[in-house]
């Protein structure tokens, strides 16, 4: 070892599974308890490129943090739902990660191969019906809560979020 202190990494979807894991993993220096795979690779990137990392919100024009109005689309990663307005409705693990990715940069195109890593952690793509049976879920999740986000497919690319 080189003297450095570990870092324990913990998944635990649930926040009933996380406070179980933070009890079990309280004799350790330090560790991280997160909701998916997907926030773990997040923080290990940040840890990596912190020069590199984005703001959490865009700022606002007179500099400060923009805030949700309430009024927006949002991901609730702790209890992994999706929330229009006063309306929820649950997501699966990957329907969650996928749209966690498409949230946090609206109007931004996601290639299939960058949502890939993102979503499912490798290079694999094969023909993408994986991927698009995950956005054909969202598709019909978003049009349930009659948010007026779309997914959009920018063929042969990939796909991209317009609220």
């Amino acid at each position: 070892m080189t003297g450095l202190p570990s870092l324990v990494i913990g998944i635990a979807s649930s926040s009933a599974e996380r406070r179980q894991l933070a009890q079990l993993l309280g004799g350790t220096e330090s560790f991280l308890i997160v909701s998916s795979a997907h926030q773990a690779r997040r923080f290990l990137d940040l840890v990596r490129r912190p020069a590199l990392a984005p703001p959490p919100h865009p700022p606002a024009s007179d500099g400060a943090p923009a805030e949700p109005s309430g009024r927006e689309l949002a991901v609730d990663s702790d209890r992994r739902v999706l929330r229009w307005r006063e309306r929820e409705i649950g997501l699966t693990p990957l329907e969650h990660d996928l749209l966690v990715c498409l949230t946090g940069t609206p109007g931004q195109v996601w290639t299939y191969a960058r949502l890939h890593r993102a979503v499912w952690g490798n290079d694999h793509l094969g023909r993408g019906s994986d991927m698009h049976s995950v956005v054909r879920r969202l598709r019909r999740k978003l049009g349930r809560l009659d948010a007026p986000a779309t997914i959009h497919a920018v063929r042969g690319v990939g796909f991209r979020l317009t609220p």
